[in-house]
Parts: C-alpha cells; structure tokens; sequence
C-alpha cells in the first residue's frame, strides 16, 4: 500500500454501500480470472503494487509444494476489482475462487448476499482455521451475524514514525514511557519550531482524526447503523490539530510531510506501516512506534485488514473449497515474508510470535493487540468519504471544524437514506 492508495481509498470507500455505483465490468482481469480450470483456485486481489509482487512470491512457494489445487493469482486494480466483483457474482461467470478484500467492505458484502460462509468448509476440515491462531481484530472482523465470512492476511494500521535524533533534541523524555501523546507532540513543537521543523505531519487526517475519535471514547456509530459523526470527540480531534498548524506545531497546507520527514525536517510522521519500505531512501533516522494518543492510557491504531473471502460462485465446488481451506491453512504457517517483504503485520499467530518477526520494525504491534482497530460499520464508507471532503480543509482553517462535522453528518445520513 502507497500514498497513491490514499486518494484511490478516499474515493472508493463510498462504494462499500453502493451496489449499484459497483455494477458494470472493467476491461482489466477478465478472462485471466476464469474459474474454468478444475484444477486451479483463482485468487483476485487488489494488490497491484510492489506488496502484489510479495503476494505473487508466496503463490509460487505454495504452489511449489505440489498441492492438489495450485493457486492462481491475479492482481487487479483495486477500483476494477471492486467494480467488477459485483456484476460477475450476478451474472455467475468468471467469479474468483478466492478473493482478498478490506475486511470494512465484508458487511455490506454479507449484505448484499455475494459471500459463502466458511463455517461448513471449517467444520469439515477439523476446524484447525480457528480464532486463537490469529491477530483477535483481524479474526472479529471477519464475522458477520455469528458466521465467518473472512480469514484475516494482516492488520494493516497506522502508526508514528518519529526521528529518533529530533526527539532527542527537542523532546529526550516524551518515549520514556513509550508512549506519544498531544501534549507532548505540543511540547516537541514549541521547542523545534524555532528551527523551522514541525513537530508532526498533517498527513491522511480522515484515519487519524478516526483513531482520535475512538481515543476519545467515540465512534462514528452509536448502533451499528446510525452514523455518529458529528460529535465532541471529532470536533476536539480536528480543533487540536487546527490549533497545532496555526501554531507552526504541524505542518502547513502545501507541506510533504514525506519528503521533510525523509529530510530531516520533521519529528513525527503519522503513516501506515505499509510506507515502510519506501523510507529505505531516507536521509534521516527513523523508527516506528504506535500512533499518537490523547490519552497515554488509551492506545488506537486505526487498522484495516486484508481478509480472504469467497464470493458466490456456482463453478466452486466441495473439493476446490477444501483446496482452498488448505492453502488458507498453509498461508497461517508462510506468511512472514508479508512482513519482510511488504512491510506488513500478518494476522498469523505463528508469525507473531517468531523470533524472526520480532526483528521487523513494525513488530511493536504485536505487543499491544488491543490497540488495533478497524472500523466495520456497515455504512463506513459513507462516513469515511463524508469526512474525506472536510477534515484537511478543516484542519487548514478552510471549512469551520463545526460546520464541517455538520456537512459530514447530513451527507452521511442522507447517503444511508437514498442508498446512493
């Protein structure tokens, strides 16, 4: 996952509840995707990139091991994935055997009535997939109405980078206690803005004013339907930030907090751990620790997770299920090159509590699980795009934090009414 995912993200999470914007067939992944083959398990993901490339790795090891059914993978662009998946389920041809989706979209997916559950495939094979060998958020988030619909890759979150030579200059004692919180990120300020650099980046501010929310102890749904976003929690989230860009704590509209902080000129760097692999070209230090906090006794990586799910398919029969269920066995053992190599946090047990693993930089997750959270509000996407259009500009002082909240709360109601 890059910075380009973001804006691909911002713009396609709306379609989590709206089937009928995803109906229609992109021209890419068409009759490559085929489930024609007996002998074979097709697998869709949207993993287009240099995390594509690992993925695609770990297919051929697998497929090493001889199995009975050899895994296929086709990487399609993730808004074609999203767009094609809808119309070859109706339509029951070309269906992927297997797919890894955003574990936010399976509600709606569930919904909608495109999923099989796993519970019987499980059932048969002994129920050796089961909750205790997996990361407990990304294995919750698989499950809708007590079946399981989804078995967890990774718990992909957002996280701080910081500078450990800055944070020794300007704020020596704020990780003695290992944790990050906005009074210290102010304190860090103060001290290096006389240097000219900021002390925290104004980056992908919809997940970090979402993990703020949840901080804060709200949510952006107080039912599981009802959309909550218009609160205290976000207007103290937004207005703290606000705050820190007119004191010259944060960066400024128009900053790359990329590049100032691969430069040296930037302390903390909220981002996903997936950009690990691209500060390989760093000039500056750089180490990995949990996102900023409000409150030092309330950790909240905002998380999304890659889940592995079957979509409806009438060519997918008992056999190739099993075939499936074994690759998803093996996948539990042989996925710590999704952490080497992509820079990811795998659902794995096995994997998270190796001692190779305990190498990666992005293996702090694993000493605070509870801290990861992925929002699976069946109408997420609403939310998440309804606040995509106001949290930057009102941050940057463009849009009033309370009218803004406003806006992202009427359109989100307004979205669930119509179903548009």
């Amino acid at each position: 996952m890059n910075r380009k995912i973001k804006t691909i993200i911002s713009v396609l999470v709306s379609t989590l509840t709206v089937t009928s914007l995803l109906a229609g067939c992109g021209k890419s992944g068409g009759s490559s995707a085929s489930s024609a083959s007996k002998n074979q398990i097709i697998l869709w993901t949207p993993l287009t990139g240099p995390d594509g490339d690992t993925m695609t790795k770990i297919v051929a090891k697998y497929n090493k091991t001889n199995p009975k059914y050899k895994v296929k993978h086709v990487p399609i662009q993730e808004n074609d994935m999203y767009t094609k998946l809808p119309s070859v389920v109706s339509s029951g041809k070309n269906v992927p055997d297997l797919t890894i989706v955003h574990a936010e979209r399976i509600p709606l997916f569930v919904k909608d009535n495109m999923l099989v559950s796993y519970d019987d495939a499980i059932k048969k094979d002994g129920n050796n997939i089961k909750e205790s060998n997996y990361l407990k958020e990304g294995w919750r988030v698989g499950e809708v109405g007590g079946k399981r619909y989804g078995i967890p890759l990774d718990v992909h979150s957002y996280i701080t980078y910081y500078n450990p030579d800055l944070l020794k200059k300007y704020g020596p004692h704020v990780l003695d206690d290992g944790v990050i919180t906005m009074d210290e990120v102010k304190e860090v300020g103060e001290a290096s803005k006389k240097d000219k650099i900021a002390a925290i980046g104004v980056d992908w501010m919809r997940v970090m004013t979402l993990a703020w929310i949840k901080q804060l102890g709200g949510d952006i749904t107080s039912d599981g339907v009802k959309p909550t976003i218009d609160t205290p929690q976000a207007e103290k989230a937004l207005s703290t930030m606000k705050d820190f860009v007119t004191e010259k704590i944060a960066t400024q509209d128009g900053d790359d907090p990329q590049q100032l902080f691969m430069n040296g000129k930037l302390v903390f760097w909220p981002e996903g751990i997936w950009m690990r692999n691209g500060l390989k070209d760093s000039k500056a230090p750089w180490k990995m620790t949990n996102f900023i906090t409000f409150d030092k006794n309330k950790l909240v990586n905002w998380s999304s997770s890659h889940n592995f799910v079957m979509f409806k398919n009438p060519a997918r029969d008992e056999a190739k299920t099993q075939g499936i269920i074994a690759f998803l066995k093996w996948m539990y053992g042989n996925s710590l090159q999704w952490a080497t190599d992509a820079g990811q946090n795998p659902a794995s047990m096995a994997v998270q509590t190796s001692a190779e693993f305990a190498k990666e930089p992005q293996s702090f997750l694993a000493k605070e699980p509870d801290a990861l959270h992925v929002f699976n509000y069946k109408y997420y996407g609403y939310a998440a795009e309804s606040l995509d259009k106001i949290v930057t500009d009102a941050v940057f002082g463009k849009v009033d934090v309370k009218a803004g909240l406003q806006q992202a709360q009427k359109e989100t109601e307004e979205r669930i009414a119509s179903g548009k």
